[in-house]
């Protein structure tokens, strides 16, 4: 498995070429929640008081996304935005603050991040959220930040998303020990007939 991040840590990350030309940096990364993985991001000009382009770059043009920098051939990869950001899927795929609910009905917190592969693929497996002290046995806190696998199937609806009730048995407090979680949830999930 390729190296995992968090989205939000994508805000700012350069936009570099092949030739390593920076040519803009990361605003926001939009996905397709129902598919899970990553379609694109919006982007800014590079420095602290560029705004907004009007230009954004689709998944297909992303040679590679790493820790440093998202990689591009060239320039000529950028589309208008509206190609990249669907305005009616992006309201209704909204995860950020969402309720995390399992399928078999309960309440485990609230969606406060997305994780992403690194590399090629774009794939979200899995979240960040405000953990319920029910999903947290022994939590001294309210709410616990923790780490949660989303399973191959995925239903968002704006307000909620629903997560397989096994993804609870493989929690993580950080993103380090999520990796080896969430390679075994999904070697569990190909045993299970």
């Amino acid at each position: 498995m390729s190296e995992l991040m968090a989205a939000r840590s994508l805000t700012t990350r350069p936009v570099v070429t092949l030739g390593g030309d920076a040519v803009a940096q990361v605003k926001d990364t939009v996905f397709d929640a129902a598919a899970g993985r990553v379609t694109g991001f919006t982007l800014s000009g590079r420095g602290l008081l560029s705004g907004p382009l009007k230009q954004s770059l689709p998944w297909s043009g992303v040679h590679s996304l790493g820790h440093d920098a998202v990689m591009i051939r060239d320039p000529d990869v950028l589309v208008a935005t509206d190609a990249v950001v669907a305005r009616r899927e992006a309201l209704r795929g909204r995860v950020l603050g969402a309720q995390v609910l399992t399928d078999a009905g309960t309440e485990v917190g609230t969606v406060l991040d997305v994780v992403v592969e690194g590399g090629t693929s774009g794939r979200v497996v899995g979240f960040r959220i405000a953990a319920h002290r029910s999903l947290v046995p022994g939590s001294r806190r309210h709410r616990r930040r923790v780490y949660v696998p989303r399973g191959e199937t995925l239903a968002v609806s704006g307000r909620a998303l629903v997560i397989p009730a096994d993804a609870t048995r493989y929690v993580a407090d950080d993103l380090p020990a999520f990796v080896a979680r969430v390679g075994a949830f999904h070697h569990s999930r190909k045993d299970t007939p």
